[in-house]
């Protein structure tokens, strides 16, 4: 597989990352290492997991992995903190409460440091420059290597990457951002790419195939088994169910027909080969849907199908991303 570095860093990582938000919950230890294998054996590098996914549980499975299956030197593990399950707050990037998520993440994953270590969202209940410090201690002790942000609107994203500009040398530049993006989902085209772009960020796409809509799965009804069959998942799903969806994926549909492959692997290729891509989070239920999933590596859309998929499925950004003449 190919690889990539992650914005302006020497960290390369493999251009499909290994999501683990289902780990511990959905997918047992059996299955999750028969993707690791199979994820590992594709030349894959990047798995991406966070301190609340099953509670600690990915994280945790996940290290039992490391300790088993794949050498650790083989893998760039990322990981976020920062969402807390408290009633009436969702998020805590306390500079204490951060740094104390690290080293339960550390114990977990049985690890002396992450590759990568994400705030999973923006808390607007702390300064922004206690949040980053946080990062900073992370990096200067030795418990992460390279730091990121994680659903981070434009102005968040611009405000926290240019403090830690600020001061070269002192304070840990950031490496990435991870926000959704995929075909069903371009809202960060806006304003989270264009600040991406100018500071030099990479991006890690999560959900890249529309939470599982791209596949064409739910063209004719909800199948038993998947997500949006799930009582808990149903909601997760049911904003990409609508009608200008199913424009989108009919699309898909046609390009994936024309070219001889499958919806899911033109939907990847798509949003793997944006600009400023690093690497899409893929999150499989078994090691045969990562299979699929992985054999997109050797596809590359012609320009007239992106163009396609571009103009199905392009975003409406009025004022003031408008044309000034329409004014």
């Amino acid at each position: 597989m190919e690889h990539r570095h992650l914005g302006r860093t020497g960290l390369r990582v493999s251009r499909i990352g290994l999501g683990t938000l289902t780990w511990a919950h959905d997918t047992g230890e059996r299955d999750a290492a028969d993707q690791l294998k199979t994820f590992w054996g594709a030349g894959g590098s990047l798995v991406d997991t966070a301190d609340v996914y099953a509670d600690g549980g990915a994280e945790y499975l996940l290290g039992r992995l490391l300790e088993d299956l794949v050498p650790r030197r083989d893998l760039v593990i990322a990981t976020k903190a920062g969402s807390v399950p408290e009633a009436g707050r969702r998020f805590d990037s306390s500079r204490g409460h951060l740094l104390s998520a690290l080293d339960a993440s550390l114990e977990r994953l049985g690890t002396d440091y992450v590759d990568l270590w994400q705030v999973h969202a923006y808390d607007p209940g702390t300064p922004t420059d206690e949040t980053l410090q946080a990062l900073d201690i992370a990096v200067s002790s030795g418990r992460a290597r390279y730091v990121g942000v994680s659903n981070f609107s434009g102005w968040q994203l611009a405000k926290a990457a240019t403090w830690q500009l600020a001061a070269p040398g002192t304070r840990t530049r950031l490496a990435s951002t991870q926000m959704e993006y995929s075909l069903l989902q371009r809202g960060i085209e806006r304003e989270v790419l264009p600040a991406v772009a100018d500071l030099g960020l990479g991006l890690l796409p999560s959900s890249p195939l529309g939470r599982g809509v791209l596949t064409g799965k739910y063209r004719y009804g909800t199948p038993a088994g998947s997500r949006g069959a799930s009582e808990e998942l149903a909601p997760f799903v049911a904003p990409y169910l609508d009608e200008t969806a199913s424009r989108i994926v009919d699309a898909v549909a046609i390009a994936a027909d024309g070219l001889a492959v499958t919806p899911l692997q033109v939907a990847l290729a798509w949003v793997r080969d944006r600009a400023w891509v690093t690497a899409p989070i893929l999150g499989a239920r078994t090691s045969q849907q990562l299979t699929e999933a992985l054999s997109v590596e050797g596809l590359t859309l012609p320009e007239e199908i992106c163009q396609a998929l571009d103009d199905v499925s392009a975003p409406v950004h009025r004022y003031p991303d408008q044309d000034w003449s329409e004014l």
